[in-house]
């Protein structure tokens, strides 16, 4: 079993007070805290190896860029990848799922064309598409809910006709912590000739992830949620349509030849990293996931289940306590009474709690339950049951101000 205690002292951040209180972040699917050994990954980068990469003819360019490739191999690993040219690094799951929408969009589709999402989705898998709509006039289809709040597979079925050129969804959704059935949903959509991007912001931290297993065409996750730093994520495609989109943006090392009259492109992955890239951050990356590896992921996965679990129980004993959805990852949303969640997370705040509060980047899934937000706690490898029991007994704190 996973030891919480022995992981924490690997957090400097994790030291800390807040308004006098021991600081406990459970804001983990906003963002991970950073483990020593990446912190260190970090410096000792730029202490030692700073050099920009690749076509550099000195030693520090041809040891950086064999660091930066290093971390690509890891990434291809941790997701089960069939090629490392198969992994482009991009600034984070926002900026990964942008380039799909701008590159295969300007390449595949055309107006009439239906790209189909769903009901929980995050911003960053709804306003790109709609963006794409705008531009060139594609039709989005949405999946609903069914009255357990699960994705109404019978629905999504029912979506696919011959002008479907695309399903973008998310693995698991960041406000409820419920895991969808992507394999399933990727079986459908390739019965129809049509493939699928997976946004795994939430998933790629808390589960294993085998994209030749899952048949995904495209999967994108973000570092900064998986123990990484901020501004580094990743894109994942199938080779056949990597090689067949256009690039995103021009510049240096995307290209083969420029002229004038024509500029030819450069080999995958480069042909989408445009520019000088975040080598430090993808090594910095590449070392989270060797420390992710270290535990294994299975332990951290059943960790943070084991947490939610005991959390939705705990919370269940609180009156007018509403739980959304049934959360089965490492997430839980909810409201108490007439709380409003801002006020509950204030609170929880000068408590030493940090939480979440609000619409989660997810207002389509607010509206759907007619509130205004919502209370999430999120959980990682360095929570305790301890900080849940904190958590729960907080509330109760809040509650008495209120009643």
């Amino acid at each position: 079993m996973l030891n919480p205690q022995e992981i924490r002292k690997e957090f400097p951040i994790l030291t800390q007070t807040v308004y006098g209180k021991p600081l406990i972040y459970l804001d983990n699917a906003a963002t991970t805290q950073k483990p020593q050994c990446v912190i260190d990954a970090i410096s000792n980068a730029y202490c030692t190896i700073n050099a920009n990469v690749h076509r550099g003819v000195h030693h520090l360019s041809q040891v950086a860029t064999e660091e930066f490739e290093q971390a690509r191999s890891i990434v291809q690993q941790f997701i089960g990848a069939a090629h490392s040219h198969e992994i482009i690094f991009t600034r984070g799951t926002t900026e990964s799922i942008n380039l799909v929408a701008s590159s295969f969009g300007n390449t595949f589709l055309k107006e009439g064309d239906e790209v189909i999402i769903s009901t929980m989705e995050h911003h960053s898998n709804i306003v790109p598409w709609q963006m794409l709509r705008d531009r060139i006039g594609i039709v989005l289809r949405v999946i609903p809910l069914t009255s357990d709040e699960k994705l109404d597979m019978e629905a999504y079925k029912a979506l696919f006709n011959e002008r479907t050129k695309l399903v973008s969804i998310a693995h698991v959704s960041n406000v409820m912590g419920v895991t969808n059935p992507v394999k399933e949903c990727i079986e459908i959509a390739h019965n129809h000739n049509v493939p699928v991007l997976i946004d795994g912001a939430q998933s790629a931290p808390h589960i294993k992830i085998d994209v030749q297993v899952l048949d995904a065409d495209f999967f994108v996750m973000s570092g900064h949620k998986v123990y990484a730093p901020t501004g580094i994520g990743v894109l994942y495609g199938k080779e056949k349509w990597l090689n067949a989109m256009q690039p995103y943006h021009g510049g240096g090392e995307m290209i083969q030849t420029v002229r004038f009259e024509k500029t030819t492109y450069n080999e995958l992955p480069y042909k989408f990293e445009a520019g000088t890239p975040d080598y430090v951050g993808a090594i910095a990356l590449g070392k989270a996931l060797e420390w992710v590896n270290s535990i294994g992921i299975e332990k951290i996965a059943a960790h943070e289940q084991m947490l939610t679990r005991y959390a939705v129980e705990k919370l269940r004993e609180i009156p007018q306590m509403r739980i959304f959805g049934k959360p089965d990852g490492a997430a839980v949303s909810f409201l108490v009474g007439d709380i409003h969640p801002a006020d509950l997370g204030t609170i929880l705040d000068h408590l030493g709690i940090a939480i979440r509060t609000g619409h989660h980047c997810a207002q389509p899934l607010i509206d759907h339950f007619g509130i205004p937000g919502t209370v999430r706690a999120s959980f990682a490898a360095y929570n305790t049951k301890e900080e849940v029991d904190i958590l729960v007994e907080g509330i109760k704190r809040a509650v008495k101000m209120f009643s």
